[in-house]
């Protein structure tokens, strides 16, 4: 077209504009619907009809209180204010869940109490709408620190494993097993491990994966022991036959109709000689070589391990001891190629915990496991502290002194969750899911508190703070869940850590250790919530849709 015929084109089109012909209306409609689905086509905020549910708990006495439901509380110019912004797209490591352990001492204490009490206790500790909703839990294979006596599961010597039965995991207590117990009436004597992860799968909305770990082999097993099923170390010559105990065991309980999640080939390797219950050293090079030519193989040959796809069968957990050592421990393992591929990830404990502060909770040493070796899992499987039977709720918020040192509960557990989850791990679990009163039973004369505690004599239930501190990840942060980016200003004595779980919903948790509260300002997109933290108290921010 010539430059004439585009002056000529420009004239016609200025004489339609401004004309009175319909043509002219109907472009001007035209423009309109354009306008119309641009703006209906931008892009929405996903979460602009979110509320804000608070719960709090704190040394003042709140325990998982919903002190809010509103989209944000009114703001105050006296507090200090802290804002955070959550980044919903930002995600990281998925989780697994949050929960305690079942043991026979957890057990025992459950087969004391009325059946209605017990049931109302699973329910406060498996069930999501009810109570905590826990969805990671562990047990032991033969006896463990919290066993009434030590057994195992075969007759002495039997090396053909004929004799191999986990009844004494179903067969109930007699009431002598030693003097802890002796003379204490119970309620269902037939109770046990396996009744009770029964009766607690069957809480309505129960989800829960267990994970199993051998504290010793049978005595026989072994050399170098101080005392039955203690210390020492397993022969070598007996690295197939309890390759195909442990395969066993986890075969016999998919029979009892409990299908485990996960296994780990040794409780605490490191503990070979200094022990005073049930253990058994592998040195780093023992743990590879017995998964490598042992255990991996033979739980591939039992059909529980997929080499093809480690999420879709047994998941094989190596370590299982202090973070503090983890690195070192795992690399033996983890640089072999042919006992690496049998190990889905890295389990590891919070021990000793006066050293958790003085060292970050470890964080380095988590980072070190993440970067080293990304395709691994982390998951945390064991915390306890001593009971205070004199005080059991008032020692989480004070400074409490046990074999590891002298520390506050309470805020070593929040730090030392929400250091864990901040750098990779993907679930936390806790020791006993239920104690006495007096941290009993426990023959070994280490007595540790737990989220909670029976008094097998009057039947009275503590919730203790530790059961509302797990709660506070375990009911908001459910499986499959990814970690999400929180960015604020560092503020010292506060922590927080964030997930998105699958149906949208955003878990906040914050911790104040300060003494003077806090005003929180959370930004998600074009959204703010406002609340205020309380001295020394935990909160779950819980942000879904109307």
């Amino acid at each position: 077209m010539s430059i004439n015929n585009i002056k000529a084109q420009r004239e016609n089109n200025k004489a339609q504009f401004h004309s009175n012909k319909p043509v002219t209306k109907i472009s001007y409609w035209q423009f309109l619907l354009i306008a119309f689905v641009f703006v209906d086509c931008a892009p929405k905020n996903a979460y602009q009809d979110y509320i804000s549910e608070v719960y709090q708990t704190s040394q003042a006495g709140n325990n998982l209180k919903l002190i809010s439901s509103d989209k944000s509380e009114t703001t105050s110019s006296e507090l200090k204010n802290v804002s955070i912004e959550v980044l919903p797209n930002e995600e990281f490591q998925k989780y697994y869940g949050f929960g305690a352990s079942f043991t026979e001492s957890s057990a025992w204490n459950l087969a004391t109490i009325p059946v209605d009490t017990r049931k109302d206790v699973l329910t406060k500790l498996f069930s999501p709408t009810e109570g905590a909703g826990f969805t990671l839990t562990r047990t032991h294979i033969n006896s463990s620190d919290y066993s009434n006596n030590h057994y195992t599961y075969v007759e002495e010597g039997d090396e053909d494993l004929s004799t191999f039965s986990v009844h004494e995991d179903m067969k109930g207590f007699s009431g002598e097993e030693n003097d802890q117990v002796r003379g204490i009436e119970l309620v269902e004597p037939s109770y046990d491990i396996i009744p009770m992860i029964l009766e607690a799968s069957s809480i309505p909305g129960a989800d829960f994966k267990i994970i199993a770990s051998p504290w010793s082999p049978p005595s026989w097993m072994k050399t170098g022991e101080t005392a039955e099923m203690t210390n020492g170390s397993l022969r070598p010559e007996y690295y197939g036959i309890w390759a195909k105990y442990i395969s066993k065991y986890v075969s016999a309980y998919k029979e009892q109709g409990i299908t485990l999640w996960g296994i780990t080939p040794q409780n605490e390797p490191l503990h070979a000689h200094n022990a005073q219950w049930d253990s058994n050293g592998f040195t780093p090079e023992q743990g590879r070589d017995f998964l490598r030519y042992h255990l991996g193989p033979q739980l591939v040959k039992d059909g529980h391990l997929n080499l093809k796809d480690l999420e879709s069968g047994l998941r094989v957990l190596i370590y299982d001891h202090n973070k503090s050592t983890m690195n070192d421990y795992v690399a033996k393992t983890y640089e072999d190629p042919e006992a690496s591929k049998y190990a889905w990830g890295t389990a590891f404990h919070w021990y000793t915990n006066s050293e958790l502060k003085a060292n970050n909770y470890y964080a380095k040493e988590l980072t070190e496991l993440q970067n080293n070796w990304p395709n691994k899992g982390m998951i945390h499987t064991e915390s306890s502290i001593d009971i205070d039977a004199n005080d059991p709720i008032g020692q989480y918020w004070r400074a409490s002194t046990d074999y590891a040192g002298t520390f506050v509960p309470f805020e070593t557990y929040t730090y030392d969750i929400i250091t864990d989850l901040n750098h990779g791990t993907q679930g936390y679990i806790e020791w006993c899911s239920i104690l006495s009163n007096q941290g009993q039973p426990n023959p070994y004369n280490n007595y540790n508190s737990a989220p909670v505690l029976i008094n097998p004599l009057t039947d009275e239930v503590i919730y203790t703070p530790l059961y509302y501190l797990l709660s506070h990840f375990s009911k908001f942060i459910r499986p499959d869940a990814r970690r999400i980016g929180l960015k604020g200003k560092e503020i010292e004595g506060l922590i927080y850590t964030a997930a998105k779980n699958t149906d949208g919903s955003i878990a906040i948790v914050v911790f104040n250790k300060n003494d003077e509260a806090l005003q929180l300002s959370l930004t998600l997109e074009t959204n703010t919530f406002t609340t205020k933290i309380a001295p020394r108290a935990i909160q779950t921010i819980h942000l879904h849709s109307k």
